[in-house]
């Protein structure tokens, strides 16, 4: 782990955010607490990890961020007792890693030292992930079924039969699609939808 490592705790509840801060005091570690996601937005780091309690938004509300502002940090999500489903929806919305609480401050560090090996490793295609969701994100959910089609390299006509539309419908959420996506080309639409794992 790089020395003097900084780590930004997301936590909206005091008690846990102060003990956290507390477990963590007098190493490697700097700690910066916030109350919530908007607080870190606000004043969005350079570089560091993010140390995020997972209370079902604010995981999501900072991988967001990344993928408008196009700069990705390494999250680590954590919660008390979670459940096999909440660490699977973290990593799949792209936490590098999940830990649980009450944690120690070995553990923490051992998470933290992989973390930031993984992300030399993840972080550009974590980003360019982030930054393609952030894109389909935009789309109506009509879109992204012609997205679907698109990739799977359906006509307009084939499309429409398959969504009970016409072609012309189709060609029309087409063109919104690729607008809304910031795509010059259809190609370019399959690829974000590949990259933000839309489409395999």
């Amino acid at each position: 782990m790089s020395n003097g490592t900084s780590l930004f705790l997301v936590d909206g509840d005091f008690r846990r955010r102060a003990a956290i801060s507390h477990c963590l005091a007098g190493g490697d570690l700097h700690i910066e607490p916030f109350e919530d996601a908007m607080e870190l937005i606000s004043r969005w780091p350079k570089n560091g990890l993010l140390l995020v309690h997972d209370d079902g938004r604010s995981i999501s509300a900072l991988l967001g961020q990344m993928g408008r502002s196009g700069h990705w940090l390494p999250v680590i999500g954590y919660a008390q007792e979670p459940g096999t489903h909440m660490v699977v929806r973290a990593v799949l919305d792209g936490a590098i890693d999940y830990i649980a609480w009450p944690f120690d401050r070995e553990q923490i560090t051992k998470i933290v030292a992989d973390a930031e090996a993984k992300a030399e490793t993840f972080g550009s295609t974590k980003l360019r992930e982030a930054l393609a969701r952030s894109r389909v994100d935009r789309l109506t959910k009509r879109e992204r079924e012609v997205l679907a089609g698109v990739a799977g390299g359906l006509s307009n006509r084939m499309i429409g039969e398959k969504l009970s539309i016409s072609p012309r419908t189709v060609e029309i959420h087409r063109a919104n699609m690729l607008t809304k996506m910031g795509a010059n080309h259809t190609s370019e639409a399959i690829r974000i939808a590949i990259e933000a794992s839309l489409v395999d």
